[in-house]
C-alpha cells in the first residue's frame, strides 16, 4: 500500500473557521504528489461564508455573526453548531475525477445517507446541493486548486437554522432550509460524518481508510 492510496479521515471536533479554511489553503499549496488524500470532519462557531461570486445584497442582517469571504464557489451560506462539515482535499487528477464527478458523488452521499432514514432527498442540476421538499437541507461549494479539491459540504444535522433567515442562502430569496433532526433523520454529528465518509468513499471507489482524532503533531 503507498502513502498516495490511502484516504485520510480527520476528525477535528468543534473549530473556529478562519483556521481550518487557512489550514485547507496550505495543504493543498504545498502538498506533493505522493501526500495522501484527506477529509475533515469539521464542526464550526457560527460564521457566514462568502463565495467568490457573491453578492454583497444576499447578506440581509448578519447582526453579530461574523462574514468570511472565502475562495470557494457559489454565494453567502451559514455554518454553525449542529452542522457537519465535511471537507475534501483530493488530487483529483491522481483519482482521475473530475470536478462533475467530484461534485455529483458530494450530492449523491447525503442523498444516499437519508434513504437510510427513509428520507427522500435529491439534487438539483441548476442549483448544487441536496433538497428535501423544495427545503435545503445541504449545501455544496469546491475550489480546485493545483489539481487539488477544497472545500465541500455542509448537512444541517440537528442545529438552529433561524441564522440563515439573516441572508438569501445560496444567494436564493426565500430558500427554506431545513434539518435531518426535524426529519427523524440522524441526530447527532459523529452518526452522520461517518455515515457520509463511508457513502461517499463507496461512490469514489475509494478502500484504504484510516482515521484519526485532529492534525498530527
Amino acid at each position: 500500500m503507498t502513502t498516495s492510496n490511502t484516504l485520510i479521515i480527520r476528525q477535528l471536533g468543534r473549530q473556529s473557521y478562519m483556521p481550518i479554511w487557512k489550514a485547507m489553503q496550505a495543504y493543498t499549496d504545498t502538498r506533493q504528489a505522493s501526500n495522501p488524500d484527506e477529509i475533515w470532519l469539521v464542526e464550526h462557531d457560527p460564521v457566514f461564508t462568502q463565495g467568490q461570486a457573491g453578492k454583497e445584497e444576499h447578506l440581509l442582517m448578519p447582526g453579530d455573526i461574523p462574514v468570511v469571504q472565502v475562495d470557494r464557489g457559489g454565494q453567502v451560506t451559514y455554518h454553525g453548531p449542529g452542522q457537519q462539515m465535511l471537507y475534501i482535499l483530493l488530487n483529483m487528477k491522481r483519482r482521475k475525477i473530475g470536478v462533475r464527478q467530484l461534485v455529483t458523488a458530494l450530492e449523491s452521499c447525503v442523498v444516499n445517507v437519508l434513504k437510510e432514514y427513509d428520507i427522500e432527498a435529491y439534487p438539483k442540476a441548476d442549483a448544487p446541493g441536496v433538497y428535501v421538499d423544495e427545503k435545503k437541507i445541504c449545501s455544496v461549494g469546491l475550489r480546485i486548486r493545483r489539481g487539488c479539491s477544497f472545500h465541500g459540504l455542509a448537512l444541517n444535522v440537528n442545529m438552529d437554522l433561524s441564522p440563515f433567515l439573516r441572508i438569501n442562502p445560496c444567494g436564493y430569496q426565500g430558500l427554506e432550509m431545513v434539518d435531518c433532526a426535524t426529519l427523524s433523520g440522524p441526530t447527532s454529528l459523529n452518526e452522520a460524518g461517518i455515515k457520509l465518509v463511508d457513502h461517499l468513499c463507496l461512490l469514489l471507489g475509494i478502500t484504504v481508510k484510516e482515521f484519526r482524532e485532529g492534525f498530527d503533531d
